[in-house]
């Protein structure tokens, strides 16, 4: 399965992307694919994490 997770930019690359930015007049997110493997909860761990997810309006994800 296949996570994306913010991408570490270069002073060159993030030149780039906020050239196309103003030239686009939109804002541009940098996103790297990170393969990762979801860990299997139990349903109080599952429980847990879906609340912290509410309290913080986040998406949490355990992996190994």
């Amino acid at each position: 399965m296949s996570y994306f997770a913010f991408a570490n930019l270069n002073d060159r690359d993030l030149h780039a992307i906020k050239e196309l930015e103003t030239k686009l007049g939109r804002p541009l997110v940098a996103l790297k694919e990170v393969e990762m493997a979801p860990a299997q909860l139990d349903e109080s761990a599952l429980s847990q994490v879906r609340d912290l997810e509410g309290k913080l309006g986040v998406a949490l994800v355990a992996v190994n």
